[in-house]
């Protein structure tokens, strides 16, 4: 053993990062030379399906493209199913508030009450459950189906190099795709990482998945600028450029970290692919519908009633002669045009932190200076309010873009500090993915304003 130790310390200097992945090669090799040694197969044996199924999902030719598929079928499914069950489940609500308010009057209740928690904290909680509840009822089952396959390992394997070429490891593939339906078990998932400087990794850059608190924004600003036409089609394949988008951000930035403040070494990820099983649909719907449905909007609901509050009260109390909305609106707005967007939607991102649900609903709010948050009933409601307020394609791409990258919401941050045991890591993806997504939005509108 010492001197197995001693040559894997004179290969270090000249192998550097590729020396975990020479040390587990010869490993492999020499288990495939004893069992060819040992093991005696019937010529002209047949491949199981499992097998074939294997050599088609797990290629390089085929995975890749299976992959893309499988991706842009689940967020197909997502928004179309989603979007009729998702506006009448706002029409109830919003109508509900309407009830609500007669009651209110009739007890009696103040203005000022009855405006704080029913136009501020009732009209968040309603819009937060009418956006996230049918996306979450079909993206969950379908991504726990997939789980339940035994195909996510193999989304796992395929993705292994790419991650181990960024100094991550290649177990980063399943806590990514968690994120897809919350960073927050994405970030919790991370636990299944053995390497703490891996860990951390996995930890700083699972909010580049879009989480399904900012899938609504993305559809719908996909839906309305460039097309819903093709049965949803248009909206799909920009949402999904902008995942792969996110996801390839993802390798950049772990390469960009692992070489400088988190440099190491890789681990290697040795996995060991489970076999296909048959769908247990009771079970699935089980488990979305009480450890990840409930559990995600639970803690959405939770703080967006008292981001709700803080919007309303910002919307009706004045500095001088306009309300402090307007006035932080207007401090941001320089620097929101040099973005390619303005202040508003900077001010409603940072209002938004506890849950990206509210980013849109506030931009409604302050453009229409009505005071709570609105429900548009028709995507084209939502688009002449943007159009009227100076939006075109290029400010809707940027919005998209700056909601993909900009820093963690408050429930992603706070699973952050509970992993990496303080605010140090928090408070650096803050910093880092805010100039990230301001970089990015500054560029795009550079290059929009050259082409257009």
């Amino acid at each position: 053993m010492a001197v197995l130790l001693q040559r894997v310390e004179d290969l270090r200097p000249r192998l550097g990062e590729g020396l975990p992945e020479v040390v587990m090669g010869t490993v492999y090799r020499r288990a495939e030379a004893l069992a060819r040694a040992v093991v005696k197969k019937k010529e002209n044996i047949t491949k199981s399906w499992e097998e074939r199924l294997d050599d088609l999902l797990a290629s390089r030719l085929c995975g890749y493209p299976l992959m893309l598929f499988c991706l842009i079928a689940v967020l197909w499914l997502t928004v179309v199913g989603a979007n009729y069950p998702s506006r009448l489940l706002g029409e109830f609500l919003f109508s509900l508030g309407d009830r609500l308010e007669g009651l209110f009057l009739a007890w009696r209740i103040s203005p000022w009450w009855q405006g704080l928690l029913l136009d501020g904290i009732y009209r968040s909680l309603a819009w937060v459950v009418s956006v996230m509840l049918p996306p979450m009822a079909i993206f969950f089952p379908l991504f726990t189906l997939l789980e339940d396959l035994g195909y996510l390992p193999r989304v796992a394997f395929n993705l292994d190099r790419f991650f181990a070429r960024a100094g991550a490891d290649g177990k980063q593939a399943l806590t990514m795709a968690m994120g897809f339906g919350c960073n927050v078990v994405g970030v919790t998932a991370a636990r299944i990482i053995h390497s703490p400087r891996e860990r951390l990794l996995a930890i700083l850059t699972n909010s580049f998945v879009p989480c399904n608190g900012r899938f609504p924004t993305l559809i719908a600003l996909a839906t309305i600028f460039f097309g819903g036409a093709g049965h949803g089609l248009a909206a799909v394949a920009v949402v999904a450029g902008l995942v792969v988008g996110g996801i390839l951000v993802t390798f950049g930035v772990a390469r960009l970290l692992s070489g400088t403040i988190l440099r190491g070494l890789p681990s290697f990820f040795a996995l060991e692919l489970p076999p296909y099983r048959r769908p247990r649909f009771l079970r699935v719907i089980l488990h979305c519908v009480c450890d990840r449905i409930l559990f995600v909007l639970g803690r959405a609901v939770a703080i967006a009633a008292p981001a709700g509050g803080l919007t309303w009260i910002l919307a009706h109390f004045s500095l001088g002669e306009q309300s402090l909305l307007t006035f932080l609106t207007g401090r941001l707005d320089p620097l929101g045009r040099l973005l390619g967007i303005d202040g508003a939607v900077l001010l409603a991102f940072l209002l938004g932190l506890p849950a990206n649900e509210l980013v849109l609903p506030i931009v409604l709010m302050n453009y229409l200076a009505a005071g709570s948050l609105l429900f548009p009933h028709t995507p084209g409601e939502l688009y002449r309010v943007l159009h009227a307020h100076g939006w075109t394609g290029v400010t809707a791409i940027n919005t998209m873009l700056f909601s993909l990258l900009h820093f963690p919401c408050g429930t992603t941050l706070l699973a952050m500090a509970k992993e990496t045991g303080g605010l140090r890591w928090p408070l650096f993806a803050v910093v880092f993915n805010s100039f990230l997504a301001a970089g990015t939005c500054f560029l795009v509108t550079r290059v929009a304003r050259l082409w257009l």
